[in-house]
């Protein structure tokens, strides 16, 4: 249906270049155009309401109308609107995000930088390892490896340790061959038959220990990793797994950068991801619920070995020439000073282990036995739902059928925010403030528009084993 003249979404077709939207569809159907929120709930500009069953992008961690949060920026804004922390300049909201995160850290870290976006966080952590190793005169130890299916960012290092196809495409990714990708560690799809979860585990090292001898161990310098893959569909690593990826890496002597964009500040049910799966990243990069949105920020935090030699590097050339305008602007830093102080004061980790479990068991119960879902996944307050076309065999759709697009679209008929990623796997990342009424009422409002999309599917003939 065309929007109405001079409305919002003929304004914006008319003048808005939108982020991974297929501008062609966009300019027939326009836009959905959010107006206000009020805690896990956002509202258009008809006055519809929605639950955002994926908290935006993953990051409104406590919704989208924190009066503290506004505060806090009003607050700075009136005392000083903007640094910089250009050649040793530095303001106080920058170091007390600093040492709070130093102090919440999963592993002891040294030092903290800041951006503005997990995409530059993750861009500048392969700056800082390729620095590091020209520091210590390891030039040749420059490749990176990421995985298929995982996300880091759109810039372009980040884009080419990206695994996804449409991130790629066109975009002439990866940039070079310094970026190498190894196998997803999703066991519903990646498994042979019968194999367990720690012996599939015990494969996935074994390739990546054959990757980095077929290039070189004096050559392979870091391995980046989220938790939980977000992006890729939520895919939660098998048993072991990320023991067994540390020894190997420990082995060749290659950096882990853990990428907790997504999995930090309690997603996972931990403060971190790391913690959950038992990681001990060189690197750690986050972003989204530093702020919990509210205002873009990023931080890179390395333990002393990486910032030893990003010192030594800057003493020999005068300066580490790396940095952004923005780079820990007071504003957003005072914004994620209180983030993190609500986050100790209403207990995060202890309300998003609870809710999640909520919610996993939720999900599991009402569609894990649905014709169409193949599989229900998750942990903590995120979670998958991939439809398939054949529950026994794991086959997915067509992507030119678009069905997960189709579900998302019902989904917003009905009142819920959700997104079609790989496989069309349905996400849920909702704010963690969200309560299990809450979640409850998000199933049930899903399971309404998956109960419309079987009947679709069926009336067009499509088969549903």
């Amino acid at each position: 249906m065309t929007p109405p003249r001079n409305s919002n979404a003929i304004r914006d077709i008319a003048n808005v270049l939108h982020p991974y939207t297929d501008h062609r569809a966009h300019a027939l159907a326009g836009p959905l155009v959010i107006s206000r929120g009020e805690g896990v709930r956002v509202f258009d500009d008809q006055g519809k309401e929605y639950i955002e069953a994926m908290a935006g992008l993953w990051c409104a961690s406590l919704g989208f109308d924190n009066k503290r949060l506004v505060d806090a920026a009003y607050r700075q804004m009136q005392k000083l609107p903007f640094y910089h922390g250009f050649t040793a300049k530095s303001h106080e909201p920058m170091i007390d995000l600093a040492e709070m995160l130093i102090e919440r850290a999963p592993v002891p870290m040294s030092k903290v930088f800041f951006a503005n976006s997990g995409s530059e966080a993750n861009d500048t952590a392969v700056k800082m390892i390729w620095y590091a190793n020209n520091a210590m005169g390891r030039p040749n130890k420059k490749k990176i490896i990421g995985r298929l299916k995982g996300y880091h960012g759109i810039t372009i290092a980040s884009g080419s340790i990206t695994g996804l196809p449409a991130n790629h495409k066109m975009f002439d990714l990866p940039v070079s061959d310094r970026f190498i990708h190894v196998s997803t560690p999703h066991h519903y799809h990646g498994a042979n038959p019968g194999e367990s979860e720690e012996d599939f585990a015990t494969r996935l090292a074994e390739e990546l220990d054959q990757v980095i001898q077929r290039e070189g161990p004096e050559t392979v310098a870091a391995f980046f990793a989220e938790p939980a893959m977000g992006a890729g569909g939520v895919i939660v690593p098998p048993a072991t797994y990320y023991e067994k990826v540390q020894a190997v890496l420990k082995k060749h002597d290659v950096l882990f950068v853990a990428d907790e964009v997504i999995c930090g500040f309690g997603r996972t049910g931990s403060y971190w991801g790391s913690q959950t799966f038992g990681i001990a990243p060189d690197i750690l990069v986050c972003a989204k619920a530093l702020s919990a949105s509210f205002l873009p920020i990023s931080a890179v935090m390395v333990n002393d070995r990486v910032f030893q030699a990003l010192a030594d590097g800057s003493a020999t050339i005068g300066t580490w020439g790396h940095g952004f305008t923005y780079s820990g602007h007071p504003v957003p830093a005072a914004v994620a000073v209180e983030t993190l102080k609500i986050y100790d004061e209403m207990d995060v980790v202890a309300h998003a282990k609870r809710v999640g479990a909520h919610m996993q068991k939720s999900l599991r119960a009402r569609f894990a036995d649905h014709p169409l879902v193949g599989e229900v996944r998750g942990v903590g307050l995120v979670a998958a739902m991939e439809l398939v076309a054949d529950k026994p065999t794991h086959r997915n759709f067509d992507p030119g059928a678009k069905v997960g697009p189709r579900l998302a679209k019902l989904a917003e008929g009905e009142g819920v925010i959700t997104r079609a990623m790989v496989n069309d796997s349905m996400g849920f990342s909702p704010p963690l403030i969200i309560t299990e009424a809450e979640v409850d009422e998000m199933v049930a409002r899903v399971g309404r528009a998956l109960d419309a999309l079987t009947v679709q599917l069926r009336r067009e003939s499509i088969a549903l084993v």
